[in-house]
């Protein structure tokens, strides 16, 4: 971990394999870190970690990931106030996001939706349904909302 941006990676600093699609996991907690990007590597993702909102946006930018999948509940800067910066930028505005909260609200799903996330997935996260949300964001990324 860079302590000075807060951005970790999982990856080597070489390009990834043209056939790992890329996530960027913005996630505060550890554990729910370690653990994700764990399963999302062994199932054939190339993934990097932002450990809070502005790290996010930056890594968003830099690393330019096929997906990112944002936790809300982040700090100071939240997921929707990430996710904002990073759909009012023309050069990451493309990307799906999806929003993964603890909470299964229909209010934070519609604020997800109102900010730009492509979807909305709740934690404790069932694999294979994020999966499948993150397929579909692949295959067809602008209209997943």
């Amino acid at each position: 971990m860079d302590g000075l941006f807060g951005v970790t990676s999982d990856r080597s600093d070489a390009a990834p394999h043209p056939a790992r699609p890329r996530i960027l996991l913005v996630e505060d907690n550890y554990a729910n870190r370690d653990v994700l990007t764990r399963r999302l590597q062994r199932h054939g993702f190339d993934v990097c970690v932002a450990v809070d909102g502005p790290s996010g946006v930056a890594l968003a930018h830099e690393a330019n990931p096929d997906v990112i999948l944002m936790d809300v509940a982040l700090g100071a800067m939240d997921g929707w106030q990430a996710t904002r910066l990073i759909k009012s930028n023309p050069g990451t505005a493309h990307i799906p996001i999806i929003a993964l909260t603890a909470h299964a609200l229909a209010t934070d799903r519609d604020k997800s939706v109102a900010v730009g996330c492509a979807d909305f997935d709740t934690k404790p996260v069932d694999l294979s349904r994020l999966i499948r949300k993150i397929r579909a964001c692949l295959v067809h990324p602008a209209t997943t909302q």
